[in-house]
């Protein structure tokens, strides 16, 4: 095999004590039972491994022919398939994320420069780097050891990477951006690109402001395919470690974002955004800029945040933004907005019925009366 770039795939073989004690559960049944992949639980086999975690799964269990399945402890089985080794731990969907990450195979890009991509001779190369065909690296850039560059990318000049990143093929690192360690940036990412800066002048027209600053993420950064993140005017733009973005995010200059953030796809922070640590964003979240927004702040889904979060770990939901279970019963008369007006007029109805029986009694009592 050539030694740049080729995919290396290795089969993994795990028993199903040595899946226990990686996800700290209980085995019950055979501990010896070899495991060589993940499965869904429908259709997991003999040498396959899955799991349990909410009960409306629990239907598939009378067909259920996997190796091993790892059960939320809060689940009581009603059958165990006599087949199946049953791994108990506390958290099903946590533990079975660490087993995928154990039979992890996906391609791994090989230590070594191919001839056909670029180096200026001024870059530093750490040991046991990879470099695919077509990429380039530019002058005074750093590339630190262990890392893995596919095919087609793009590292500007006075770039910093730090040890064991990957960066998949077409990702595009603008000059002098820093990437921390064990970073993973996927296709047609770009870090680094202009800001979107311009002042209109006293005829509306629109002048350039320089986009001069850089773009830092911190370790364990993940950053998804076509994801873009400005450059800052001045200074950095910022994302924190631990941070995981989803595809089509995109974070406008000088934004922050607070260590263990996650953000879901198509979502948009505006400029100057200050996001705490530990926030999770849905789907089609837009942000508005020059904003802060609260550590542990959940944000769901197509939600329009316009205003500053000061409150720390709330749930937030609906545009305008809300708290999340005002919004829910907000939604829920919503829905009920026809049969209630319907209901009101049939009341008003009622009413005036009633109104004019008492006005005709008032009227005939007066009569007698005269």
């Amino acid at each position: 095999m050539d030694n740049c770039a080729d995919i290396c795939r290795i089969m993994i073989k795990l028993q199903c004590k040595e899946i226990a004690a990686l996800v700290g559960g209980d085995c019950l049944g055979d501990e010896t039972r070899v495991i060589q992949s993940p499965a869904k639980i429908e259709d997991a086999g003999a040498h396959q491994i899955s799991f349990l975690a909410n009960p409306k799964y629990l239907v598939h269990l009378d067909q259920c022919r996997a190796g091993a399945l790892i059960v939320d402890h809060r689940l009581e089985l009603p059958i165990i398939p006599p087949q199946t080794t049953i791994i108990k731990v506390y958290d099903a969907y946590l533990s079975f994320g660490l087993v995928l990450q154990a039979f992890q195979n996906e391609p791994s890009y090989d230590a070594g420069i191919h001839p056909q991509s670029i180096v200026d001779p001024t870059a530093s190369v750490g040991e046991n780097v990879g470099i695919g065909p077509y990429s380039v690296i530019s002058r005074n850039s750093n590339i630190g050891t262990g890392c893995r560059i596919a095919s087609q990318v793009y590292v500007g000049s006075e770039v910093s990477i730090g040890e064991n990143c990957i960066l998949h093929p077409g990702v595009r690192i603008l000059d002098g951006c820093r990437i921390g360690d064990r970073c993973v940036l996927y296709s047609n990412a770009v870090i680094g690109s202009d800001g979107f800066g311009y002042a209109p002048d006293k005829d509306l027209v629109y002048a350039k402001i320089p986009q001069t600053g850089i773009v830092v993420l911190g370790n364990d950064v993940e950053v998804g395919v076509n994801t873009t993140i400005d450059r800052a005017t001045m200074g950095a733009t910022t994302v924190g470690d631990g941070c995981k973005i989803d595809n089509l995010v995109h974070l406008a200059h000088n934004v922050e974002l607070g260590p263990h953030t996650v953000i879901a796809a198509q979502t948009g922070i505006s400029g100057s955004t200050k996001i705490g640590e530990k926030c999770v964003f849905g789907g089609q979240v837009g942000v508005a800029g020059h904003i802060q927004i609260a550590a542990g702040s959940q944000i769901g889904g197509q939600t329009g945040v316009t205003h500053t979060i000061e409150d720390a770990n709330r749930k937030w939901n609906g545009t305008p933004i809300m708290p999340y279970m005002d919004n829910q019963r907000s939604n829920a008369i919503f829905r009920k907005l026809p049969q209630i007006e319907s209901d009101l007029k049939a009341e008003i109805q009622t009413l005036k019925a009633a109104y004019l029986d008492l006005a005709h009694e008032l009227e005939k009592a007066k009569a007698q009366q005269a």
